[in-house]
């Protein structure tokens, strides 16, 4: 657990205790910090009962508060205390700013800090894997993996790796990196925004909060993002700020199974480019791209069967993300995949896929999307609507053949059949050994 003298003797109240908020509590508590918790839910206020206040921040008076620690998941844009926070001078934070904030005491390290709409689990994983392939003490933590109060500080010389979501961001004064990286920016969250301009804004602000030594890296494909670079380029010393160079590194490209796609190259450029920064060598980057094992649930080669690749990419929740996905797999020569797709819709269309549709065969529609991805992509390939998935799943089973691919990349949500996007991805991968063993045992 990461704790610092910076919060003895203060008073926080924390709301949500979820991994997050729990870890902040319990953090903040061993810190010799007074702390008021809540949630909804019993089982978290009993794990607190007796160490802490219960209460609910909007009950009681938070005059003399140094801080409400928000969980991201409490929407800050329609939550009653931002107002009350407000009117009472505290202000909101979340997990990443109380690790900025104990920073100080920590041995000496070195902080990444990765955010983007797509792509920035699969490079915050990267970074990590390469630092820890090259022997350097490594934590990861953030939107990915343990919370980062809750994980054990780093020896002097350590880096960690940040995955950070807009909602932590929001919440995030103080957190300068001596790295950052921005993958790119497209409409997605925008419940949580006043529009796009607002929720790219927050985005920048990962950058705001460097100084202008530091170094930033971005995947200038996009024209929210390369604003971001540009405005950054413009306050920092030369070589600072780049864009991710992607034809550096894509002759070697075929030699990282887990790193296909155009995608994956630009998550690669960009990881290359921190690790550097950071004090890797380019024998040890080349390594570890070609060692990287990839992330469960994100272009997750889940095998051959009969000559035919599963590839699970649940995490795919929009458009936008499945389309590098569909990219990954061009006609060789004809059209190689069978792609199942659907969920809670984010959007309207399926234009940001739509250069990818000559690499499809066949799509196999499910969930709440499933009639209007039927009817958007009728005229493009043979659409197959099937509701369920295990229905989608047995469908491209059978008409999938060798060298061919099962792409289940949903471009959409799970929460209309599914409890997340992890839960939706271990169900496919169920359902495929499933019906892959009965087909290879003759059934």
């Amino acid at each position: 657990m990461i704790t610092s003298p910076a919060f003895s003797g203060k008073r926080y109240a924390v709301l949500g205790l979820a991994r997050s908020g729990m870890s902040a509590a319990e953090a903040l508590l061993a810190s010799g910090a007074q702390v008021t918790a809540w949630d909804r839910r019993d089982t978290p206020r009993e794990q607190l009962a007796g160490r802490a206040d219960i209460a609910d921040p909007l009950t009681i008076d938070l005059t003399g508060f140094d801080g409400i620690v928000l969980s991201p998941g409490v929407p800050l844009n329609t939550h009653p205390i931002a107002d009350k926070a407000r009117a009472a001078g505290v202000p909101i934070i979340g997990d990443i700013e109380l690790f900025a904030q104990s920073r100080a005491a920590l041995p000496a390290h070195k902080v990444i800090g990765i955010t983007g709409t797509n792509g920035k689990s699969t490079t915050t994983a990267l970074v990590h894997h390469l630092f820890a392939a090259a022997g350097v003490p490594v934590r990861m933590g953030g939107n990915i993996g343990l919370p980062i109060l809750g994980e054990e500080p780093l020896p002097e010389g350590g880096v960690y790796v940040l995955e950070l979501s807009s909602y932590q961001i929001d919440i995030t004064q103080s957190l300068a990196c001596e790295a950052a990286a921005l993958t790119n920016i497209t409409p997605d969250h925008l419940d949580r925004y006043d529009g796009f301009a607002d929720y790219a804004f927050s985005k920048s602000r990962l950058f705001s909060m460097q100084g202008a030594g530091q170094f930033a890296v971005f995947g200038c494909n996009d024209p929210s993002t390369n604003a971001v670079h540009l405005a950054e380029a413009s306050r920092r010393a030369s070589g600072r700020v780049l864009c991710a160079d992607m034809s550096h590194w894509r002759e070697y490209q075929a030699d990282w199974p887990s790193l296909q796609g155009p995608h994956n190259l630009q998550n690669a450029a960009i990881a290359a480019s921190l690790a550097l920064e950071l004090g890797l060598t380019r024998s040890q980057v080349e390594s570890g791209l070609a060692s990287f094992a990839g992330l469960p649930h994100r272009m997750e080669r889940l095998g051959e069967r009969n000559g035919v690749l599963f590839v699970n990419d649940s995490k795919a929740t929009n458009p936008a993300s499945t389309a590098p996905a569909l990219s990954a797999f061009p006609p060789n020569p004809n059209p190689r995949i069978h792609w199942i797709c659907g969920g809670l819709p984010k959007a309207d269309n399926l234009d940001e896929c739509a250069d990818a549709f000559g690499n499809i065969i066949s799509a196999y529609t499910i969930g709440e999307a499933g009639a209007m991805f039927a009817d958007l992509l009728g005229d493009h390939m043979q659409v197959e609507p099937c509701e369920l998935l295990h229905e989608a799943v047995r469908r491209a089973i059978a008409a999938a053949q060798p060298g061919e691919v099962v792409l289940f990349s949903p471009a959409c949500a799970s929460f209309d059949q599914f409890r997340d996007y992890e839960t939706r991805g271990n169900i496919f991968r169920s359902i495929v050994d499933e019906l892959t063993g009965d087909r290879e045992n003759g059934a």
